[in-house]
C-alpha cells in the first residue's frame, strides 16, 4: 500500500504544482476542473500522509531500540504500539476513500415529480410528495425554487419541477429516483376502500455550461401566453416559453418564471439537466452490470417505494428498510431511509473494492 498511496500523494502534489500555473490560471475551465479534482483529493491525502507518518514512525522506533537503555525501550515501544494500533482503522478509511466519488455528487439537483397511475388521486399523492420534499431540504437549510408545474383540479399536481440548491444535494436526494407507490383511502371515496396510486420521481443533477455544450443552432424557441394564476400579465404577454433540443426531441418549459427572460433560463436549466442525464444513462448503460447495485437502478421505471396508510408503515423495496407512514411523508423521517439506503451503497462498494 505504501507504493500507491506515494503515487497518490505525488500527484496531488503535481496538481498542487498545476493551479499556480499561470496558463491553467487564466483558463477559468481548466482551473475549475482541477480545483473540483484537487479538493475531491484533499481527504484521502490527508489520511495517506498520516498512514505513512504511522509507518515511518513505526520504522525509525524500530531502529532505535538496538541503542536504547531500559527507559528509552519502554519509551518506544508504547509508541510503537501507539502508532501500529492506529493503522487498521487508517487502512478502512483508506479504502473507503479510494472508491472512485460519485462526480455528481457536490451538485445541486433538479427533482421532477409527475403524478402517474390512480388519476386525481396520483395527482393529490404527487402533490404530498413534493411537500414532503419541501419540508425535508427547509430542514437541512436547502434552498428550493419551482421551475414549472402543472396543478391539478383535485389537488396536487399532475407534475411539478423544482430545483434544490445546497451543501451536496445530489449526494442526498439521488436515492429518491424511481417510482413511488401510496395505498391509502382517497378522500374522495365514499365507501372506505383502499386505492393503489404512484408518482414518479427524477432527481437529476444539475449541470452547468462546463458540463454540457449546448448550440444555439440545435434549438427551437417557442413563446406563448402563459396560462393559470400569475397576475394580470398572464394569457396578454408571451412570457411562457418552450425550447425543443432537436438532435434528441427533448422539450422543457416554463411559465412559471415573471418573464420570458427568466423563463427561457429556466428552460434551459432543466434542458441541460436532461441531456446530461442521457449522456448519463449512455456511459452507464457502457457499464453493464456494474450499474446493478443493491439500492437498484434508481430508474423512474423501477417501484422503489410503498406508502401504506392503513399499516402506518412505508418499506423501501431497496434494502427492506421499513418506517412509519406519517414520519416520513410528512418529511421527519426520510432521512433515516436516506442513511440506510447511503449505508448500503458504501457497504456494497466498500466489499467490491477489497
Amino acid at each position: 500500500m505504501r507504493d500507491k498511496l506515494t503515487k497518490i500523494i505525488q500527484a496531488y502534489e503535481e496538481l498542487e504544482k498545476k493551479l499556480m500555473d499561470p496558463a491553467v490560471v487564466s483558463d477559468p475551465k481548466e482551473y475549475a476542473r482541477l480545483a473540483k479534482e484537487h479538493a475531491s483529493q484533499a481527504e484521502l491525502v490527508a489520511k495517506a500522509r498520516e498512514y505513512l507518518g504511522a509507518l515511518d514512525d513505526i520504522e525509525a522506533a524500530k531502529e532505535m531500540l538496538h541503542e536504547a537503555d531500559a527507559e528509552e525501550k519502554a519509551m518506544l515501544q508504547e509508541d510503537i504500539s501507539g502508532n501500529e494500533a492506529k493503522l487498521p482503522a487508517l487502512e478502512e478509511d483508506i479504502k473507503f476513500l479510494l472508491i472512485p466519488a460519485d462526480p455528481n455528487d457536490e451538485k445541486d439537483t433538479i427533482v421532477e415529480i409527475r403524478a402517474g397511475v390512480g388519476g386525481d388521486e396520483a395527482a393529490i399523492f404527487a402533490g404530498d410528495l413534493y411537500k414532503m420534499y419541501q419540508r425535508f431540504c427547509e430542514g437541512r437549510g436547502w434552498k428550493i425554487q419551482v421551475l414549472s408545474s402543472s396543478p391539478s383540479e383535485a389537488g396536487g399536481f399532475k407534475t411539478i419541477e423544482f430545483k434544490v440548491s445546497g451543501d451536496k444535494v445530489y449526494s442526498v436526494l439521488k436515492y429518491e429516483s424511481g417510482v413511488h407507490r401510496v395505498q391509502r383511502i382517497p378522500k374522495t371515496e365514499s365507501q372506505g376502500r383502499i386505492q393503489t396510486s404512484t408518482a414518479t420521481v427524477a432527481v437529476l443533477p444539475e449541470a452547468d455550461e462546463i458540463d454540457i455544450q449546448i448550440e444555439q443552432s440545435d434549438l427551437r424557441i417557442d413563446t406563448y401566453c402563459a396560462s393559470g394564476p400569475g397576475g394580470q400579465c398572464v394569457n396578454t404577454t408571451y412570457s411562457a416559453v418552450r425550447i425543443t433540443h432537436l438532435p434528441t426531441n427533448t422539450v422543457v418549459q416554463s411559465q412559471d418564471q415573471r418573464s420570458q427572460i427568466q423563463n427561457r433560463e429556466v428552460c434551459m436549466q432543466m434542458l441541460r439537466a436532461r441531456l446530461y442525464e442521457m449522456e448519463l444513462e449512455r456511459q452507464q448503460a457502457e457499464q453493464g452490470a456494474e450499474r446493478l447495485s443493491q439500492i437498484g437502478h434508481g430508474n423512474r421505471s423501477e417501484k422503489i417505494r410503498t406508502y401504506n396508510q392503513p399499516q402506518d408503515r412505508v418499506t423501501d423495496h431497496r434494502i427492506g428498510f421499513n418506517g412509519t407512514y406519517n414520519g416520513v411523508l410528512l418529511g421527519d423521517s426520510l432521512s433515516s431511509v436516506i442513511e440506510a439506503l447511503a449505508a448500503a451503497e458504501r457497504a456494497e462498494k466498500l466489499a467490491q473494492a477489497v
